[in-house]
């Protein structure tokens, strides 16, 4: 069993600066000071430290079964990782399961959680399916806005699902935090159509490039018991994965590939179910 400490605020059980002081060997001040180092990136990285928890728990769950073998080594992270979650988190995707095929809204869909959402009824979890490209551009769409037509013309559409509103994904990569912008995960934000002229002067201003963003027709949103209890129906497999899966340049990024690369990293159970057939419903 492994278990994750996140870093915060007032947690008793983080180090503070003071405690590289109580050892007076040069030695162990040198090491305290590498640990200090790892600590920040750790703090800085922690999806990417919690995948590497859970990668080495794997490691030792295998070496614990094969008797008498030889210790497995484990491997660093590589940019495409995925594992399983307990529970569903601001920036984790949801695996649509067999139970969805048939349904052709959701079949095989991988959707992108943008709020992990609150009790209140307005403020449930929502996000968009990010594997699901219409093959069209924003300028077939003839839009009436004047941004749409002509700052992100080219701009690639995509279904993000059944409710009607439209969001777009904004890849701001090692720039600091964008103003006016909900942080998904590090590197990727989010927006939605009255931040658009926000958007626009990103581009215009050459902060970022119209390659970067990502129109979605549609979005998905639950009630949080809803959604909790989709997924403890077996509806959903809920997932961390790497920012490169999500957003990199492979063209299996938001093509509908994806939902079959994701669960192939995440291995057992859930790698056999990326080669299953659809179901006939």
């Amino acid at each position: 069993m492994f278990v994750v400490i996140y870093p915060g605020n007032g947690d008793q059980s983080i180090p503070d600066r003071d405690s590289s002081r109580r050892n007076n060997s040069s030695e162990s001040n040198k090491s305290n000071g590498d640990a200090s180092q790892k600590f920040l990136d750790v703090n800085t990285n922690w999806r990417e430290f919690r995948a590497m928890l859970y990668n080495n728990y794997q490691v030792e769950k295998t070496d614990s079964v094969a008797q008498g073998g030889t210790p497995h080594v484990s491997k660093p992270l590589g940019p495409k990782w995925a594992h399983p979650l307990s529970v569903p988190e601001t920036g984790c995707v949801l695996l649509a399961t067999e139970k969805l095929d048939g349904v052709r809204t959701f079949e095989r869909t991988v959707v992108l959680l943008l709020r992990s959402g609150t009790r209140h009824p307005q403020e449930g979890p929502f996000g968009v399916v990010i594997n699901r490209p219409l093959h069209k551009k924003i300028k077939h769409m003839k839009p009436n806005n004047n941004e749409l037509a002509t700052t992100f013309a080219d701009c690639s559409l995509h279904f993000g699902g059944p409710l009607e509103a439209s969001m777009f994904l904004l890849k701001v990569g090692k720039k600091s935090k964008i103003g006016g912008f909900e942080e998904v995960i590090p590197g990727l934000c989010f927006g939605a159509r009255n931040s658009l002229d926000e958007a626009a002067e990103l581009v215009k201003r050459g902060t970022l490039k119209s390659e970067d963003f990502k129109f979605f027709v549609g979005y998905a949103g639950w009630q949080l018991d809803q959604l909790r209890e989709e997924i403890e129906s077996d509806y959903w497999h809920v997932a961390a994965c790497s920012p490169h899966l999500i957003f990199g340049d492979s063209s299996d990024s938001w093509s509908e590939s994806l939902w079959k690369e994701i669960l192939q990293e995440m291995g057992g159970h859930y790698s056999e179910l990326s080669r299953k057939p659809k179901e006939d419903i």
